[in-house]
């Protein structure tokens, strides 16, 4: 792979219309948006959407979203319908993205083949600048190394990608931390395809009916973020879920020390007196607070696998029935080499 120059832009108008230049000449650029960084290129250009495969080590089956700057240009890539207008009306600008019938301008490099587009317009008012300045439809998967903690700051990108892509837009740390919702609407019902940023109850209440759940298939994925192991550190993880999972993560942890481990566990603020001394520890918030929580997932991820450990631990960090606590559950079960289940 040819090595590329990366450099930092910051988020002021020359560094908006900087990134705007590297886009509309099919370079990469990594953007800030609320819920993580993404690496954005030009989605009409079939072969700067094969660099960002490429930049990421990302396999073809596993499809890119495509941003656009408003929900006025949805049309440039996406055959709309009813459900899909009443959902961006809802919730665009944010971090929901709606999979729909796409346009034969959209190379196929970005659907991994598919008939269908996921798209959604970003609420980061950088993103949107950038959006606007260049004019262009934007494929921006997270910008990461495929498989790793996804980025919720420059420096995450950087140390990911640097040589890899043309810049990165420096807009200071995301603010949801986990990506956007995923929601099928060529289907009806319409169904739930990964959970995000947006609450699948949110979703439901608009709708007037439940979501359905996606459906196991084989071949290309649906959607970005349904592969079984995705989101992973390096070191690895284990999570501890169900009813008696604090008693169980707190033996987990003492069993691996005894056993000479180095030992780094992604806590509540809740479990702090629970955990034996001699422990790596990032906090990300409260059992109450998931937005805390997602906030600060993946940094705590990425700042446990630096730490030079051998092992790390979690437990269910919110409700993993109920709003974000879904979305927090899902990218802990991917990101996990094991999970231990505690129910009765």
């Amino acid at each position: 792979m040819l090595r590329r120059h990366t450099r930092c832009l910051t988020s002021d108008l020359e560094g908006i219309r900087t990134a705007a230049e590297i886009l509309r000449a099919d370079g990469l650029v990594a953007l800030p948006t609320e819920t993580v960084y993404g690496l954005g290129g030009n989605a009409l250009s079939a072969s700067t959407v094969r660099a960002i495969f490429e930049a990421k080590g990302r396999p073809a089956d596993d499809p890119v979203i495509v941003h656009l700057a408003s929900a006025s240009a949805l049309e440039r890539v996406a055959v709309a319908n009813q459900v899909a207008a009443k959902l961006a009306d809802a919730f665009w600008p944010g971090p929901l993205t709606l999979v729909l019938p796409k346009r034969p301008e959209v190379p196929p490099e970005v659907t991994a083949g598919l008939d269908t587009v996921g798209v959604r317009v970003p609420s980061h008012p950088v993103a949107a600048a950038i959006l606007r300045a260049c004019d262009l439809p934007i494929a921006a998967p997270s910008a990461n190394l495929f498989g790793r903690p996804s980025p919720t700051t420059a420096q995450h990108v950087l140390d990911d990608l640097d040589g890899r892509i043309d810049a990165v837009v420096d807009g200071g740390p995301a603010t949801v931390g986990v990506e956007s919702t995923i929601v099928d609407v060529c289907s009806s019902p319409a169904r739930l395809l990964r959970p995000g940023g947006v609450a699948a109850e949110a979703i439901e209440a608009v709708l007037g009916e439940r979501l359905a759940l996606p459906e196991k298939r084989t071949g290309a994925q649906l959607a970005p973020g349904m592969l079984p192991v995705h989101y992973a550190p390096r070191t690895p993880l284990s999570l501890v879920v169900g009813s008696h999972a604090r008693d169980r993560l707190r033996l987990e942890v003492a069993s691996a020390l005894d056993r000479g481990e180095r030992v780094g566990v992604l806590a509540l603020s809740d479990d702090l007196t629970y955990l034996p001394g001699g422990v790596r520890v990032e906090v990300v918030g409260g059992w109450s607070e998931p937005r805390v929580s997602a906030a600060r997932l993946f940094d705590a991820l990425r700042a446990l696998d630096a730490a030079g450990l051998d092992v790390l631990f979690a437990r269910d960090l919110a409700d993993p029935e109920l709003g974000l606590g879904r979305a927090l559950a899902d990218r802990l079960r991917r990101a996990s080499r094991q999970v231990l289940d505690t129910r009765d």
